[in-house]
């Protein structure tokens, strides 16, 4: 067993889905390293959390869709420094709008981070898993790259990449003892669902047929699973955490 410390990778972990999975993950004995782009204050904020709780975590600011500090950071602070045991590929963005006027940088912009700059991560990762002989890759896809929704063509269509990315990468990295996942959640309770109007909020809730919308925990207890041992004849495949919402 290696004498570096075993450590899982969230990247867009200062809030939301990142944070409950960081601090899920770092409860269930991982150091945590948790990315952020531009909210330093609420990354530092959970690491602190972490800590206080009794876990080992840092925060870094990465830019996952830059090719360069993506390989730098895995050069410099991951490589050789901690046993990378799981990389959870949540960082994202939206930029919504209706197809006929999305601008193509708002379209670029998704994609380059949101399904891009995951597999710049993957790719570094399993680098580093493919020595190791063992990883848990787990990219967080969405429903609406399952099912499309309005105004989201950009999103939907770098959250269906994931999904055919992970199949791909589980057939490649599975020689190697390394599994390849995605979650794929449904409406959850975040900083983007909030800014819903309750009208908004009431349809979705009844569109799912467990009649609520879901939790951040949710999803990180999915993420948890999938990165422990009692999912390592897994691979390839979408857990989709919804309700019972299905296209």
């Amino acid at each position: 067993m290696s004498e570096l410390l075993s450590t899982a990778l969230v990247t867009g972990g200062s809030r939301g889905i990142g944070r409950a999975v960081a601090q899920t993950l770092a409860a269930a004995g991982y150091q945590i390293f948790l990315t952020y782009v531009s909210k330093p204050d609420e990354a530092e904020q959970t690491a602190r959390a972490i800590l206080a709780a009794g876990g080992r975590a840092r925060a870094f600011r990465l830019d996952v869709g830059d090719s360069e500090s993506v390989a730098a950071f895995f050069r410099d602070e991951v490589r050789e420094r901690v046993e990378l045991a799981v990389l959870v590929n949540n960082a994202g963005i939206t930029k919504d709008g209706l197809m006929l006027r999305m601008k193509d940088e708002d379209f670029d912009r998704v994609l380059g981070i949101n399904l891009r700059g995951a597999f710049l991560c993957l790719r570094e990762a399993a680098k580093i898993m493919s020595k190791q002989r063992y990883g848990r890759i787990i990219n967080i896809s969405s429903v609406v790259g399952q099912m499309g929704n309005a105004g989201q063509v950009n999103y939907s269509a770098a959250k269906a990449g994931l999904i055919g990315m992970t199949k791909s990468a589980a057939k490649e990295l599975a020689s190697r003892s390394i599994t390849v996942n995605a979650v794929a959640p449904g409406f959850i309770e975040t900083d983007m669902t909030a800014a819903l109007s309750d009208e908004a909020r009431d349809a979705y809730a009844k569109a799912i047929p467990l009649g609520r919308l879901g939790s951040a925990q949710d999803v990180a207890d999915a993420v948890a699973f999938l990165a422990s041992d009692k999912a390592s004849y897994i691979t390839g495949q979408i857990l989709a955490v919804n309700g019972g919402l299905y296209c």
